[in-house]
């Protein structure tokens, strides 16, 4: 299930995502300043791109939380509404409710990716 879920996540919109975060990812990196963003970028692009079959494991220091803090501000809040409301579009239909379910582990992550680390199941 999680190779056809997979599958069909690339298809429908994953593969740009993913491409998406990861280009992302590379401008944060320019600057010296952004490489910390930059490495949660590509952490959202490597969830986007194969989301099933893996989870999410939250922790981290008081660091991580002061800037996840700044993170939710500045970018978090938008990020995870966007996949709420796609996990919602996803879940009208019966077929859509698994990648629903995996729109809403990636706002969760959006919300907070400092400290926490992508574990396969």
């Amino acid at each position: 299930m999680r190779l056809i879920g997979n599958i069909l996540w690339l298809i429908l919109g994953g593969l740009l995502l993913a491409a998406s975060w990861a280009i992302i990812g590379l401008v944060l990196c320019i600057t010296i300043v952004g490489i910390p963003l930059g490495i949660q970028a590509f952490k959202m692009a490597g969830l986007t791109l194969t989301p099933f079959g893996k989870t999410v494991e939250y922790g981290g220091s008081v660091g991580s939380v002061l800037i996840n803090i700044i993170w939710f501000v500045l970018a978090g809040l938008w990020m995870a509404i966007g996949y709420v409301g796609a996990g919602l579009l996803n879940c009208i239909t019966i077929i859509g409710i698994p990648f629903g379910i995996q729109s809403f582990k990636m706002a969760k992550l959006a919300l907070w990716p400092f400290g926490s680390q992508i574990r396969s199941l």
